[in-house]
């Protein structure tokens, strides 16, 4: 706010963002615009002029349901840029509205609000990405991790959206359901006019199939019974939403042989796990099907962690995942603006074999000094630098405290 005439805080829907947006509106003595009450909206709509031309900062929550909104903050502008002028909070993404794409280039910082880490579920300030870039060798003071397979399982399916962290699995559940029902029924609309409405929930529980695997648009939009052009354009609609995210590909530029085809992941490990009706008492069971979709939700609960200290961290520069025709791949790459990486590889076992550190390997051998540090997350107890550069460490070093 120090910086920029407008604010933007965007994230999925009950994920936080009205909260800090009244905590920011109390702090200045200001109210909020609060559009998603339909008196306020007919009010914002017949004459947004008038509710933009108040004492700064102006306070507006979910934007999105009246983008006119948008033009009204640029005529003010127009007469003053000064910084702080406006927070708005939205459940779309910024560009995915045409009108917002241009209307405030250039005036306005976007910030991404996350559902909850688990050191903010724990109470705990995590540093472990920050670290791994300037000390990677400090995870191997830490003792053995006492997380179990259960409580990690507990962790992957309750997520870290906030009014489903508190319930008992029944409870969240038909948390979930009614969450996923909202977004596709309600926020689409405000999005964009679709013929083919009663595809989506079909679409985004295929695209869950393919949680942390290279998204296959095609093969997704058969199984929902849509061309793959329109699966395609329904999925951005869907990304719009926060409810799926792709993960690009990582270092096109290193070898020829490297791919360009983005991995999906849902944006919430707890949502993931709901349209994949896989609850705590199924993944206990072990049983095949189980252990392949844990291996799967466990690596997009992991990278949904590491992104969350990314989204704090300045210094990141671009994040993606890195797979080469030939079969090695690495399932995370964090580079910063001064080109160093930070690579993770993520196993739901609690062993890690000498094969699970093949595509670090690789990715270090290209890099040289690039490469700061790799790491192999896993669910068992120890930590040790397992080669040059490359370490085991257990998933919860993520989040833990003493590190």
């Amino acid at each position: 706010m120090t910086e920029s005439p407008v604010v933007a805080l965007q994230g999925p829907r009950s994920v936080g963002k009205s909260t800090v947006l009244r905590d920011v509106a109390r702090r200045h003595g200001v109210g909020v615009v609060d559009l998603d009450d339909p008196a306020v909206l007919r009010l914002v709509v017949d004459d947004p002029g008038g509710f933009v031309d108040s004492r700064a900062p102006v306070c507006i929550d979910e934007y999105q349901r009246a983008p006119v909104v948008l033009d009204a903050i640029k005529a003010r502008l127009n007469r003053s840029s000064d910084p702080g002028g406006f927070v708005i909070t939205g459940s779309t993404r910024f560009d995915a509205l045409p009108a917002a794409a241009q209307s405030l280039t250039g005036r306005l910082q976007l910030l991404e609000i996350m559902p909850f880490s688990q050191g903010e579920i724990d109470g705990v300030r995590e540093h472990f990405l920050g670290l791994a870039f300037v000390d990677p060798d400090r995870v191997r003071a830490s003792g053995a991790s006492v997380t179990t397979r259960v409580e990690y399982i507990e962790r992957i399916t309750r997520g870290g959206m906030p009014m489903a962290i508190g319930r008992s699995t029944g409870a969240r559940q038909r948390w979930f359901e009614s969450y996923v029902a909202t977004a596709l029924q309600r926020d689409v609309r405000d999005l964009a006019r679709i013929r083919q409405a009663a595809v989506l929930p079909r679409l985004l529980e295929r695209l869950a199939g393919q949680t942390a695997q290279l998204l296959n648009i095609s093969r997704a939009g058969e199984a929902a019974g849509v061309e793959a052009r329109t699966a395609d354009n329904y999925a951005r609609l869907l990304e719009a939403l926060f409810l799926v995210r792709r993960l690009p590909a990582w270092g096109r530029t290193l070898r020829a042989k490297a791919g360009a085809v983005p991995k999906v992941h849902v944006v919430d490990s707890g949502i993931a796990a709901h349209l994949l009706r896989l609850s705590p008492a199924k993944l206990a069971r072990r049983d095949p099907a189980s252990l392949a979709e844990f291996g799967h939700l466990v690596e997009t609960f992991v990278v949904g962690e590491v992104l969350k200290q990314a989204s704090w961290n300045d210094d990141v520069a671009t994040v993606g995942h890195w797979r080469t025709r030939d079969g090695q791949e690495v399932d995370l790459v964090v580079e910063r603006f001064d080109g160093s990486v930070v690579c993770f590889e993520v196993k739901a076992s609690a062993q890690v074999n000498p094969s699970d550190r093949s595509g670090l390997v690789a990715l270090r051998d290209l890099l040289g000094d690039q490469f700061t540090a790799g790491y192999v997350l896993y669910t068992g107890e120890h930590t040790a630098r397992i080669d040059d550069r490359i370490y085991a460490a257990p998933i919860d070093r993520l989040w833990q405290a003493s590190l």
